[in-house]
């Protein structure tokens, strides 16, 4: 019993702690403080002393506090011990392991990529493998957690794994020896046009800003003119980073971003303080829904400079900083300790977390709340709703059969499948599946399991439940009978049908298993609606100056009708 009380006792210690550092006049906001951690560590007591069976402490605490941080926002977490490496492998990109991203499907360990370079594709190691055992550990029924662990260690450590390959009857046993595996923030760099270069960006961790810059000198030693900087997808990272970013297309001093929290010794304005890369070079960066924080950072620091135009879509809408401090027995808190505005004054963040409806759900900033800004040129922006691009260009939506097909990784086993049946192919942007390729594709889908619902199935099953219900069924029995048949014939064509949009992801899967990331890339060039619009704008010089000037984006740049309620991001 002595030892079961050790937890409570610690908080309670941790109480009293607290209310002796705090004067008399602070006395109010603490004593409340101190008032729930007493309740906290009494009712954790009593729980641990007559619940009815044995309860696990750490877990028990662990939930409560992720329950406590989840009411104020979705990036205040607790960090334990065991997940530092984890979260530091996040913030660093780096990482002792192989290289490769294994994932579980329908119980099986499969390779999904081995990256270019590193130690799994040097080894051997081929997508759409299935990995048996690893070091002599079976692994059907580890999660993907513990497969991590196993497949991670020092770097010059071995690891060896027994895998099955299509095509092979017997296993192979492939021998890796782990590195230190350094995360890209700029996985590819190219040339869209001998004028136009292009870049992505993945991520923000340790050295993005000189990926960039070194990304961007190459291109320009290429015959770059342009540059179309994809950002889309990128969930943020360091701020720092993103400062540098900037700070390579804007004049040095310019104010890059602010930061402003309740602690008001944190506040701080980052400065453009090294000299630029380029100033002039024209500059369009594709946004998506998915671009997050530090890449709106990034995004809306180009736009209130008119530096840059935006294609693609409204971003994701984070405009809040988050600083991680130590806890006790090596653990950490990640915590939100300011919101964030770029030079035009704006903060881009769209939901209030502050403020919750009784139900909890939470709200965004309402259109007629949102203030407008000025950019550097006079041009209208607004805060609170993410930065809005300067050319919309809407993601494309995929076919319900095209989306199985991703779901159930048909075209990943077609793409193994064709690998190890094609020794070679046309470099990636040259690649293309002729008419035959593509049914033998559908040949191969004939003994698979593709069934879906469409939303017009969808939309007749709900039709026909309200009209029994309303016991008017008879009465149109035969009409929706007719139009069941007629979705369906619509259905068995769906191969057929959306031939295009299936054709083009299928060569994207198939080039990467002979030019990896790159030249899959690279096979989506002539295909990406915003790749070509970022094109257009930058070959068409009237209007991409046309674009920078107040009044053109009046319209384009004011926030959308109807988004003034959600449940949270």
């Amino acid at each position: 019993m002595r030892k079961k009380s050790l937890a409570a006792a610690a908080l309670l210690g941790g109480a009293a702690l607290l209310v002796s550092f705090r004067s008399a006049s602070e006395n109010e906001r603490y004593f409340e403080i101190a008032k729930n951690l007493d309740i906290f560590a009494t009712l954790f007591r009593e729980v641990n002393t007559y619940y009815v069976d044995e309860i696990p402490p750490a877990k028990m605490v662990k939930t409560g506090i992720d329950a406590m941080l989840k009411s104020l926002d979705p990036y205040t977490n607790y960090i334990p011990e065991d997940d530092i490496e984890d979260f530091r492998t996040m913030t660093t990109g780096q990482y002792g392991g192989i290289g490769a991203v294994v994932v579980k499907r329908n119980g099986k360990t499969v390779v999904q990529a081995a990256y270019e370079g590193f130690p799994a594709q040097k080894a051997g190691l081929l997508p759409g493998d299935e990995i048996l055992t690893i070091n002599s550990v079976n692994v059907e029924k580890k999660s993907s957690s513990d497969i991590s662990k196993l497949l991670k260690g020092q770097a010059n450590s071995q690891v060896k794994l027994m895998v099955t390959r299509y095509g092979q009857e017997a296993p192979v046993e492939i021998a890796i020896t782990r590195d230190k595996i350094q995360v890209e923030n700029v996985p590819y760099y190219g040339m869209l046009t001998p004028e136009i270069g292009y870049f992505q960006l993945s991520g923000f961790t340790v050295d993005a800003g000189k990926e960039v810059r070194m990304a961007v000198a190459k291109l320009k030693e290429q015959g770059a003119k342009k540059l179309v900087f994809d950002i889309r997808d990128n969930p943020g990272g360091l701020l720092n980073e993103s400062v540098n970013i900037a700070n390579l297309f804007v004049d040095k001093g310019l104010d890059i971003v602010s930061t402003k929290g309740k602690v008001t010794d944190w506040n701080k304005t980052y400065k453009a303080l090294d000299a630029p890369l380029d100033t002039q070079i024209p500059i369009v960066v594709i946004t998506s829904n998915r671009s997050a924080s530090a890449s709106e950072i990034v995004s809306g620091v180009l736009q209130d400079y008119d530096r840059a135009v935006l294609v693609g879509e409204r971003t994701f809408g984070k405009g809040l900083v988050q600083a991680t401090r130590p806890l006790s027995y090596n653990s950490q808190l990640k915590v939100t300790t300011a919101k964030y505005y770029i030079p035009s004054g704006r903060c881009i963040q769209e939901i209030d977390y502050s403020h919750r409806a009784d139900d909890g759900t939470l709200g965004k900033v309402p259109d007629s709340l949102r203030t407008s800004f000025k950019t550097q040129a006079g041009r209208t922006v607004y805060d609170g709703g993410g930065v809005a691009p300067d050319v919309e260009v809407q993601d494309r939506e995929i076919a319900d059969i095209t989306r199985v097909l991703l779901q159930k990784s048909y075209l990943f086993d077609y793409a193994t499948r064709f690998r190890s049946e094609h020794p070679t192919i046309a470099p990636a942007r040259q690649f293309a599946l002729t008419d035959a390729d593509y049914q033998k594709f559908v040949d191969y889908l004939k003994n698979k399991d593709i069934n879906y619902s469409t939303d017009a199935e969808k939309a007749l099953a709900d039709l026909t439940k309200k009209v029994k219900d309303e016991k008017h069924y008879d009465d149109v029995k035969t009409e929706l009978e007719a139009m069941r048949r007629k979705v369906s014939t619509n259905k068995s064509n769906d191969l057929t049908r959306f031939k295009p949009e299936i054709r083009e992801l299928l060569e994207q899967e198939i080039v990467s298993r002979y030019y990896f990331q790159k030249g899959s890339v690279e096979a989506s060039f002539d295909d990406d609606p915003n790749i070509l619009m970022a094109m257009n704008v930058l070959n068409d010089q009237s209007r991409y100056a046309a674009l920078l000037k107040p009044g053109t984006l009046e319209a384009k740049t004011r926030p959308e009708a109807k988004r003034s309620t959600a449940g949270g991001k």
